[in-house]
């Protein structure tokens, strides 16, 4: 591959910029290669800047000194990176439970609604396999890697971040836990408010407090998400330069952005100088009757407000922790430096395994078997709420995700009640650790990805009735 890349590199010189170059058949006709050496040739000359690809359109070479993607002013970043630190530091410890709750194996026997990844049955795992064994037989797979990843896993990732992104904007991470620290760390110095939806991920709280940062709520719509309105109070408020997001399926409400919240979301964090940390975790936990998703917070800004997280783990195996970090502008530089130093690169034969899996005729079909399970499942866990449970409030029905998120009758004690369901045989997640100040009420977040089926779901829920009539003492439903 490395040979017709170097051959390519020279015939794009005799193109004029813009110039069309020959289709991907031709170029698998006219060196007798495979369409993957072909792909993975211009996706590592579209890394270096001296090609464009274009979806159904084909690739053309660059012209020098533009922006394939639409204009943009980066300058604004100069202010913001620069900004001075909190007078107060924040101290830096670190709670971890509630990452360890959705971490933690259960007890045999316990039903597993507390998991926050695939049960083994909806894990692609053959495919993986033959994906590894695929890459481990690769020349050069066992050598070191590029510090960014691999240009060809890069092109992938910034593909499906949007038309106007270009591998070279994009960096490979260990997952998105780990890309998600390395933008807190370069975005925002010890001290510093960092605004996050109320509630929101407990791991990304743990990693703003480990960081020093002091993180501050705002209040967020079940099926909405955020409010711009108190989004632009808290920026006034606090001075903060960051603002963690999760648009799309928001973990844990569900929640997914409006239209007219995007792009006001956008203005109010330009207009205060400020970064959004675009978490898109499960654009592919989609459910099959969501329907057509929106674009990514980073597709529709030119300007680098948006720093984009994903990651292939959660739909695949929380073994493959592979995931990207997408940025515009100088702090691209900073977020880069950052992840050298924290890891220096991710594994090359993990990269390059995570490429033979995207690049696979069964990676499609995983993603349609998954929409369409996780949707049985959460039309059965939904059913088995409201019949079983009904004093359990369901503000919103996702179309995404793993997980519902229920809220508890006013004054209930939401500590005895998982530790009573526990005892029953099920384990769930408290509500508590994805609120950064004090919850407006007691909550419980139930996967349904995690169990082995809907039948399951169905006994975990009658568990839960028991531990339900233990704590709030109400009679058998």
């Amino acid at each position: 591959m490395g040979n017709l890349a170097d051959l390519l590199r020279e015939e794009v010189k005799r193109y004029s910029p813009g110039k069309k170059l020959p289709s991907s058949r031709a170029l698998v006709e006219r060196h007798r290669v495979s369409p993957v050496t072909v792909s993975r040739a211009l996706a590592r000359l579209a890394a270096e800047g001296l090609v464009v690809t274009r979806p159904g359109a084909g690739a053309f070479r660059a012209r020098p000194g533009t922006d394939p993607g639409a204009a943009a002013d980066t300058s604004w970043q100069e202010v913001a990176l620069s900004a001075a630190a909190a007078p107060e530091a924040v101290p830096r410890a670190v709670d971890a439970s509630g990452v360890l709750v959705t971490l933690a194996a259960p007890p045999p026997g316990v039903i597993e609604f507390n998991g926050g990844y695939l049960h083994p049955s909806l894990q692609p795992e053959q495919a993986m396999a033959a994906a590894l064994a695929r890459a481990g037989r690769r020349p050069g797979a066992w050598n070191r890697p590029p510090a960014d990843g691999l240009p060809e896993l890069r092109d992938w990732f910034a593909r499906g971040i949007g038309p106007g992104f270009t591998a070279a904007e994009v960096l490979v991470t260990a997952g998105g836990q780990s890309a998600l620290t390395t933008a807190l760390r370069a975005l925002a110095p010890p001290g510093a408010p960092v605004l996050v939806e109320s509630p929101t991920y407990p791991g990304m709280l743990a990693i703003a407090r480990a960081a020093g940062l002091r993180p501050v709520p705002v209040p967020a719509d079940p099926a909405h998400g955020v409010r711009p309105d108190l989004l632009a109070a808290a920026f006034r408020a606090t001075g903060a330069r960051v603002f963690v997001a999760q648009p799309l399926f928001q973990n844990p409400t569900g929640a997914v952005l409006t239209p007219e919240h995007r792009a006001q979301v956008l203005r109010i964090a330009r207009a205060a100088g400020a970064f959004v940390i675009e978490d898109d975790f499960a654009r592919r936990l989609v459910h099959a009757d969501a329907g057509p998703l929106p674009a990514t917070l980073a597709a529709d800004d030119p300007d680098g407000v948006v720093v984009h997280v994903c990651s292939l783990t959660k739909v695949t195996s929380p073994s493959l922790r592979v995931g990207a970090l997408a940025a515009r502008g100088p702090v691209l530089e900073r977020l880069r430096a950052i992840h050298v130093v924290d890891t220096f690169f991710v594994s090359r034969p993990l990269q390059e395994a995570a490429l033979e899996l995207v690049g696979a005729p069964a990676w499609s079909r995983h993603l349609r078997s998954v929409a369409a399970e996780l949707k049985a499942r959460r039309d059965a866990m939904t059913a088995a709420v409201r019949l079983r449970l009904p004093e359990l409030a369901l503000p919103h029905i996702p179309a995404g995700g793993h997980h519902l998120w229920v809220r508890l009758p006013d004054g209930t004690d939401e500590t005895a009640l998982v530790s009573a369901a526990l005892r029953a045989g099920v384990a769930v997640a408290p509500g508590r650790p994805y609120f950064s100040a004090e919850p407006p009420a007691g909550h419980l977040r139930l996967s349904f990805a995690g169990v082995a089926g809907r039948a399951e779901i169905t006994e975990g829920v009658r568990r839960l009735r028991t531990s339900c009539d233990e704590v709030l003492g109400r009679g058998a439903h």
